[in-house]
């Protein structure tokens, strides 16, 4: 009877073990066709590849790609507003179903999400007052560099600018606004958050000293939904092939 019951209930805690693998693994593409919407996290405070226009509108690059990929996919797009720090925690806790807000493909990140085939590049820069010598990391020994928390920018700048006194914003709209003002003078960024600065102020003295890095810029989604991803990478292949990712790019970055 020992045995009996032994067996029993191993047999039952492998049971039980397989249908929660089984409902673990759920396919997130079926699901967003079923509910006929997709939640789509967007960073409307880092222009040019969101933000919002004069009509209070959310508009740039990932705003319009975001509004292609749903209108593809057949649903509605429910747009879910983020933050350079809370893309990643968005998709972790299901507040979106995947991330198109200028996330860069890194090695770190593979490790907790998965990426789509690359839509577009960003180059990570360092920008500074013309009359300031800065050619590459060892210049920016001693100084204040700000960033935004939680960004590429962040993460390359911290490792290659070990001697640099970091100041972090939550945003790059925060970000923008701090140079604009004054308060930020050095800047790890993106060239599209240089050209926010000058286009507020255009008399400020800021240029390109260098660029840290060049990062392809995936979609984020959680791990395990291959079916999702599948999609999500023959969606881009199309889309870069027929020009519509190129003409959306080049529209709000120029080139």
């Amino acid at each position: 009877m020992k045995k009996t019951s032994l067996f029993l209930r191993t047999a039952l805690a492998g049971a039980a073990l397989f249908a929660f693998a089984g409902a673990a693994h759920a396919d997130l593409l079926k699901d967003i066709r079923e509910a006929k919407k997709i939640r789509i996290a967007v960073d409307t405070g880092s222009p040019p590849y969101g933000f919002v226009d004069d009509a209070l509108k959310p508009v740039g690059s990932d705003v319009e790609t975001a509004q292609l990929l749903a209108q593809d996919l057949g649903v509605a797009l429910e747009m879910v507003q983020t933050t350079s720090p809370n893309r990643i925690p968005f998709l972790q806790t299901g507040k979106a179903d995947i991330v198109v807000a200028s996330l860069s493909v890194t090695p770190e990140r593979e490790k907790v999400v998965d990426f789509s085939t690359p839509y577009a590049q960003i180059l990570a820069v360092v920008a500074g007052p013309k009359a300031v010598s800065i050619k590459g990391f060892d210049d920016l020994q001693g100084k204040r560099v700000a960033t935004t928390r939680g960004s590429n920018n962040d993460r390359v700048a911290t490792l290659g600018a070990k001697g640099a006194q970091m100041v972090r914003y939550d945003d790059d709209a925060t970000l923008v606004t701090a140079a604009v003002s004054g308060q930020a003078d050095i800047i790890a960024t993106s060239p599209a958050i240089v050209n926010a600065v000058l286009g507020k102020s255009p008399q400020k003295d800021l240029v390109t000293k260098f660029v840290m890095q060049t990062v392809p810029l995936g979609i984020g989604m959680r791990k395990n939904e291959p079916e999702l991803k599948a999609w999500l990478n023959d969606w881009v292949t199309k889309n870069t092939q027929n020009g519509k990712l190129t003409a959306i790019y080049k529209k709000y970055h120029g080139g």
